[in-house]
């Protein structure tokens, strides 16, 4: 089923998750919905809060940037197929030079901004079995973990800009979150009531 996406503005982007654990309630549910809401909204990836859950849950599916042409065969081949969720997760190490991305949100749509992030991380994570990994990661798929583990800590990445950016784009944000934006994909906005 495809869920609606909280909009830019909802106090549940703001909070910081909860762990979860495996009788979490339909919880096989839960993963199949987000994984169709995420590819329905061409995403990359998708956390729980960006549909009203304030869990420690996001999944990855970086395919879709795999198809860039001005990646490298290599980069290619590592983002292609490169899909996992991550329940409880934490960074535990942030390496390297920050460098400069261009991201965006399906909760935040039509503004795109350069972040700046680290090029390498570690990640302590639980599968979609209930699982534990350590990971690292690194690039672009280390960025998609980042922004999406940002949501589970119940930051934005337009809470990373400049107070000069952050000004240039409050109009943009306020037209999102009062509902004022076309998207080609079902949106929940702060001041509309749930719908079951």
């Amino acid at each position: 089923m495809i869920l609606p996406i909280i909009a830019y503005g909802d106090p549940v982007l703001k909070k910081k998750g909860k762990e979860i654990t495996k009788d979490y309630p339909n919880f096989d549910t839960l993963l199949e919905n987000m994984f169709e809401t995420m590819y329905n909204a061409s995403g990359v990836g998708l956390a729980a809060p960006q549909i009203g859950l304030p869990i420690r849950l996001f999944l990855v599916d970086t395919t879709p940037f795999a198809e860039d042409d001005v990646l490298t065969k290599e980069e290619q081949d590592t983002l292609n197929g490169f899909k996992r969720v991550f329940i409880n997760a934490k960074i535990v190490e942030e390496e390297g030079d920050d460098w400069a991305f261009n991201e965006g949100c399906l909760s935040i749509p039509d503004v795109r901004e350069d972040v700046f992030r680290k090029p390498n991380i570690t990640v302590e994570y639980l599968d979609e079995n209930f699982k534990s990994h350590k990971e690292s990661f690194d690039g672009l798929i280390a960025r998609v973990v980042q922004h999406e583990y940002d949501h589970i800590e119940g930051v934005l990445f337009t809470d990373k800009l400049s107070s000069l950016k952050k000004r240039l784009i409050k109009g943009r944000l306020t037209s999102i979150s009062k509902g004022k934006i076309d998207v080609d994909y079902r949106m929940r906005f702060p001041n509309q009531k749930k719908r079951r």
